[in-house]
């Protein structure tokens, strides 16, 4: 049995193991997060494994895990941060021709009278998101000039603490009538999609709101593998907003949490068995180590 080295939050990892399991592949939750590891004892079994599902969310947590366990992951660290930096990753999208939120990208510190000259640009509102947010922290609209210039000043001051790292944010148009939605592209090809929805104007279900599977039109499928396509992930969610007269890319995952599976259309697991199985070698070659292990 191939052994799959999972460091994913435990909602991901409960729902994938027994589905994995039943296509021959082993999966173990590995992490070195929030505790303490003693670099000459790792705490788990290097040998068990044959591949990694997908980098750790937590970069410098995952060098130390991905040098304990050297194996090939299915998204490696760099799919991840060419995901994580969204104005790079909308910059890459749009220079492949794929639909993008009109988008400025301000690197701190940069001279105020710039930003609110976007702020007009776009027409407000806009939408304010740190660069490499996840699960929609910090994300904010905006409606005018002093509002603006608060968000701003608090994202300068948190920033000012040097841990934080990245120091820039987007300022975004904002699509008020456009339909939310989450689209898994799975090596190449659409294997689920969901319609997000909440009272608020934010949809993310991380804050609450509500993920339907839905039927995803032709130009909306398409959409979503053209983005995969040009950023080189091979297990991406897409993040797509749509109203009558267009469609954009607003924003994409490297590391997307697996929904339940009457979310996904049929064969879901076995494409993802498939690509673990790729990613780790040969079907044959890839389980030695796993099957030795046993």
């Amino acid at each position: 049995m191939l052994g799959l080295a999972v460091a994913n939050d435990a909602e991901t990892f409960e729902r994938m193991t027994g589905p994995l399991a039943d296509r021959g592949i082993r999966a173990e939750h590995v992490t070195v997060q929030e505790t303490v590891t003693h670099l000459g004892d790792p705490p788990f079994d290097a040998s068990r494994f044959d591949a990694g599902f997908v980098f750790p969310s937590r970069l410098m947590e995952g060098g130390v895990v991905d040098a304990f366990l050297d194996v090939p992951w299915v998204n490696d660290r760099a799919a991840v941060l060419r995901s994580r930096n969204k104005a790079g990753a909308l910059a890459t999208l749009a220079a492949a021709d794929v639909p993008v939120p009109e988008t400025a990208y301000v690197s701190n510190p940069a001279d105020a009278s710039e930003v609110r000259d976007v702020l007009t640009a776009l027409k407000p509102p806009v939408v304010v998101k740190p660069n490499s947010t996840t699960r929609g922290v910090g994300v904010t609209k905006v409606h005018d000039p002093d509002s603006l210039d608060g968000v701003t000043d608090y994202l300068e001051l948190v920033h000012d603490y040097r841990a934080t790292g990245d120091k820039s944010y987007l300022i975004q148009e904002y699509l008020a009538d456009a339909v939310d939605y989450r689209v898994m592209v799975l090596d190449g090809e659409v294997v689920g999609a969901v319609r997000r929805e909440s009272p608020g104007w934010k949809h993310n279900v991380h804050g609450g709101a509500t993920a339907t599977g839905v039927d995803l039109p032709e130009r909306l499928r398409a959409l979503a593998v053209d983005a995969a396509a040009a950023l080189d992930v091979d297990f991406l969610g897409v993040d797509i907003l749509a109203t009558e007269e267009r469609a954009v890319v607003s924003e994409t995952n490297a590391r997307p949490t697996i929904d339940d599976e009457a979310k996904y259309e049929d064969g879901f697991y076995d494409r993802l068995a498939a690509l673990i199985r790729r990613a780790a070698g040969s079907v044959e070659d890839a389980g030695e180590r796993g099957e030795n292990s046993e």
